[in-house]
């Protein structure tokens, strides 16, 4: 017997996780994701993290601040950005890590730095872990590649 559309349609309701703070429904059980209105400014989306992490926040983006100073900041996919034309990092607070987005080819360019340092990283994303000292040296140069190769985000 063939089950109906609207079976299947159910089925995969089932298997949604949904999240208990805002409601919205997700296929991955505990999936990242901003709950509510995504703040206008990086000052504002910093202070809306946990106070434990909001230095290291301050720390990446002055390092990307300082490095990027003709960029504008801005928030853009609910995540501060830096833009000049067009994306050119972004950077986010995850449960147990600093999520850095300098897009795939440099994370692909620095994967031996990102190895000495012992950073976690996949296509377009880099690890920082809360617990580790920030590199933020390594922050900057990212920054500069992808300012100055017009790699980015």
């Amino acid at each position: 017997m063939m089950a109906s559309v609207k079976d299947s349609e159910i089925k995969a309701e089932e298997k949604m996780w949904k999240c208990r703070k805002c409601g919205r429904s997700f296929r991955n059980e505990n999936q990242s994701h901003f709950c509510g209105k995504a703040p206008e400014t990086v000052d504002e989306y910093i202070s809306e993290q946990d106070a434990g992490i909001q230095e290291q926040l301050q720390l990446v983006r002055k390092a990307i601040r300082d490095e990027l100073p003709e960029a504008k900041e801005k928030i853009s996919w609910a995540m501060p950005t830096w833009w000049n034309g067009h994306n050119i990092i972004h950077f986010a607070a995850q449960k147990t890590h600093i999520g850095l987005y300098p897009g795939p080819e440099t994370v692909a360019c620095f994967a031996e730095r990102l190895d000495e340092y012992g950073l976690r990283y996949s296509k377009g994303s880099i690890q920082i872990p809360y617990s580790d000292e920030l590199p933020l040296k390594l922050v900057s140069e990212i920054a500069a590649w992808c300012r100055d190769t017009g790699n980015h985000a």
